[in-house]
């Protein structure tokens, strides 16, 4: 009588999900994580949940949230394996939109992606997580990495990330009193950021054998992968000197589309067309997309990463400040009465 064979016995590992690499990439991001601890931190990473006490400065705390991810930038980084810098973009998506409504971006979590682990690429991206979150000031105080075989194609990964940031309910940016004449300043970004990439992936593949060496003095891949400028603690310090009413991020959507989500009915922004300059990287990208002034300034940032409003007696001083803090700052143009034009007018 024949007797049948037990199968041989299956792992985790044999179905595609290695373990201890996840345990060897916990222990080279715990110093990471450990850089960024700041006041109201009660538990590192590690645990279930991360503890966080609301600094007791607050006297009326209302938390602010917000989540993102990094889009098909991270196209690039696969194709160029740039790894190090994405999890900056990944930060500064979230913390500037936090900043948007006044508040300090408190701590992070994320969530990293993919189809096999490879530590010393997942190590690359959270090494970045982590210094966006120094940069900004907030706690790296948890996360999640997931593998999960067969979801994506081998050397993928995805991202996302989640801020939790606090204002005093009386200092909540809401533009509701932004009024005509109030000035509008602009605050560089550091290149494309995290937004537009679609076409920028399309402009690099329609250029192909003749892409420049260099713009604006960096290397081609770099000044493309250039990570999204970290606009919060200068503009926390700008916030506690300068009465600013309202601050817009400009990503997805542009110049054109962010604006008006900090303006109340009836206020528009007028924009002078020329007085920021357009930097190596933008007029290529215009000039190879082939593109008008129109959908430059609805699909990228256009050299703008973030916007401040501010009535037109403390103008000047707010720049300074900010200048001195390291922003490259520009008066863009004023608050205008709507009528019946476009919210935003660049011209």
């Amino acid at each position: 009588m024949m007797q049948n064979t037990p199968p041989s016995p299956l792992s985790y590992k044999d179905a595609g999900v290695d373990i201890d690499a996840g345990d060897a990439l916990v222990e080279r991001i715990k110093p990471l994580a450990r850089k960024t601890m700041r006041e109201g931190v009660l538990a590192g990473i590690g645990g279930f949940g991360a503890l966080f006490e609301v600094p007791k400065r607050y006297r009326e705390p209302v938390l602010v949230s917000g989540t993102d991810g990094v889009g098909t930038k991270l196209k690039l980084a696969f194709e160029w394996s740039m790894h190090d810098t994405v999890g900056i973009d990944l930060v500064a998506m979230s913390v500037n939109d936090v900043l948007v409504q006044g508040a300090e971006p408190l701590f992070f979590l994320d969530y990293f992606a993919c189809g096999k682990l490879d530590v010393d690429t997942a190590a690359a991206v959270i090494g970045g997580i982590a210094r966006g979150c120094e940069l900004s000031g907030c706690a790296l105080i948890g996360g999640e990495t997931a593998e999960m075989p067969g979801m994506y194609p081998a050397g993928e990964y995805d991202l996302a990330g989640f801020a939790v940031g606090a204002v005093e309910k009386s200092r909540i940016l809401t533009g509701a009193n932004v009024v005509p004449g109030d000035v509008v300043l602009g605050l560089a970004s550091s290149g494309v950021h995290s937004n537009g990439f679609s076409l920028v992936r399309k402009c690099i593949e329609r250029a192909n054998a003749t892409l420049p060496a260099t713009l604006d003095g960096k290397p081609f891949r770099q000044a493309i992968m250039e990570p999204t400028r970290l606009y919060v603690k200068s503009v926390l310090a700008a916030l506690a000197e300068h009465p600013i009413k309202a601050l817009a991020h400009i990503t997805g959507g542009g110049l054109l589309e962010n604006i008006p989500r900090v303006l109340p009915d009836g206020a528009a922004a007028r924009l002078r067309k020329g007085s920021w300059p357009q930097t190596e990287l933008f007029a290529w990208l215009q000039t190879t997309a082939g593109i008008d002034d129109l959908e430059m300034n609805r699909t990228f940032n256009n050299g703008i990463g973030m916007v401040v409003v501010i009535e037109a007696a403390h103008a000047g001083a707010c720049a300074a400040m900010l200048a001195a803090a390291g922003e490259q700052v520009f008066e863009i143009g004023v608050i205008a009465p709507r009528g019946e034009g476009a919210p935003v007018i660049v011209a």
